[in-house]
């Protein structure tokens, strides 16, 4: 998701946040009674009302009231009110209170990772057949997001953001060392080649950096290089590590070649201090999305592309979110859904992404006149949309995949440290994970 930085609208945290925060909300809030804002009426002459819990600030809290209140206008039988949660990685722990509470939303926007957790949620409505009905248009939406929002084989929500993984760089450095910008093309001998010239100690320039503190922004970026290679996280029913392999050997030594020996990567501690090194031209690359983009300074000039690629393949990773529904009666959760789906349209949600500057979330968005206005508004975005291709995986959607990801993290992070071996991290990192698994 973005975990270290709250980018363009403070709505988008990075992956860090997101599954820390899946981890947290269960374990610390279960049992908390703490609420938001009190529920309206359900029923009120005639008119059936909902809440829809959020955390969007800035433009995206606008846009949204916007929609909410096109919709009131036009449905004033079905009545929409918008509560704010504090913030989207307060999400998950604001509506597991509001459970003890007494006192849920109709829906909630709710972190990806936080899905396999609410799947267990008896109030959870069970879209599963509401996908399936024809104004829905479910595979319309991205695979990758409708994948995120299935739990052993159950839809649990409707896509409500998505996102990915690109390169990022910098082109007066890439001019300056005399070396041929980035393409779609690039492999990552290319990428690890040009971090190595792009690196000069003397003046504390690096090649590319790394969030390297051991969270899931660690993780995720680790996760393209295992795809590519053609390993997994998991093995395919999720209940042993399938990393320690030859593809899982191949991503850790690239890293370990880059970070230990080449010494052309930035270590950020999770502070976001990456974008301030690369806004003054401290580093040239950066593996980021479009969350990070509002945080470029204007000054600099930076183009995007794919990431490198092995063997042809640029899969890169993506961390869609959701909208999850839950059943105050059956009134109000007919309500809930045919607002989502009209909210996830995709003529209402190209106006949402316009204003916004979020990616949209339906390939048919992309056909509609309102997208060209898009690309004009946001033209470095254009690669990130393109790139909703190159998403061919999800993290695996299981209640323990915090501290799968934990474990994942922390031999990441030993390696990018040169405190273990590839082949040692591996060994260490698969014990924990199948100890987590075993646990579950």
């Amino acid at each position: 998701m973005t975990d270290a930085t709250t980018a363009r609208h403070t709505r988008r945290l990075s992956p860090l946040q997101r599954a820390a925060t899946a981890a947290a909300g269960v374990v610390l809030l279960a049992l908390s009674a703490c609420s938001s804002s009190s529920q309206p009426a359900a029923t009120s002459g005639g008119t059936t009302r909902i809440t829809v819990s959020h955390g969007y600030t800035d433009a995206e809290a606008t846009a949204l009231t916007d929609a909410v209140g096109q919709w009131n206008s036009a449905n004033p039988t079905e009545q929409v009110t918008l509560q704010f949660n504090g913030g989207n990685d307060a999400a998950l722990q604001k509506t597991v209170a509001g459970f003890a509470a007494g006192n849920y939303p109709d829906v909630a926007y709710e972190f990806g990772s936080a899905a396999a957790q609410l799947a267990r949620q008896p109030k959870l409505v069970d879209l599963t057949s509401t996908v399936s009905a024809p104004g829905m248009n479910w595979n319309d939406f991205f695979p990758s997001e409708r994948e995120a929002a299935t739990v052993d084989g159950k839809v649990v929500g409707i896509p409500a953001l998505v996102d990915n993984l690109s390169l990022v760089y910098n082109k007066k450095l890439f001019q300056q060392a005399g070396i041929a910008p980035p393409t779609n093309d690039w492999t990552w001998q290319d990428f690890r080649s040009a971090a190595a010239k792009l690196t000069k100690a003397s003046s504390h320039t690096y090649g590319w950096a790394y969030i390297n503190d051991g969270s899931e922004d660690t993780v995720w970026r680790f996760l393209p290089l295992l795809w590519q290679s053609g390993g997994d996280l998991l093995t395919p029913d999720n209940t042993k590590p399938a990393f320690d392999s030859p593809a899982g050997l191949a991503a850790l030594s690239l890293l370990a070649s880059m970070g230990v020996t080449d010494k052309s990567v930035y270590l950020d501690n999770g502070n976001g201090n990456y974008l301030n090194l690369f806004n003054s031209g401290k580093i040239a690359m950066l593996w980021t999305g479009p969350w990070d983009l509002s945080s470029i300074n204007s000054d600099v000039d930076y183009g995007v592309t794919y990431l490198p690629g092995y063997n042809g393949d640029h899969e890169t990773v993506s961390g869609p979110d959701l909208y999850m529904v839950f059943d105050h009666s059956a009134p109000r959760a007919d309500v809930a859904v045919k607002f989502i789906a009209w909210l996830t349209s995709a003529q209402v949600h190209i106006a949402f992404a316009v204003a916004t500057g979020d990616l949209p979330l339906r390939q048919s968005e992309t056909t509609l006149p309102a997208y060209q206005t898009f690309l004009e508004k946001y033209p470095t975005e254009k690669v990130f949309v393109s790139n909703l291709d190159n998403v061919k995986h999800v993290r695996p959607n299981i209640a323990s995949y915090a501290q799968v990801s934990s474990a994942v993290g922390q031999m990441i992070q030993s390696v990018l440290l040169g405190q273990a071996t590839p082949a040692q991290a591996l060994k260490t990192g698969a014990a924990q994970v199948a100890s987590a698994l075993a646990n579950q």
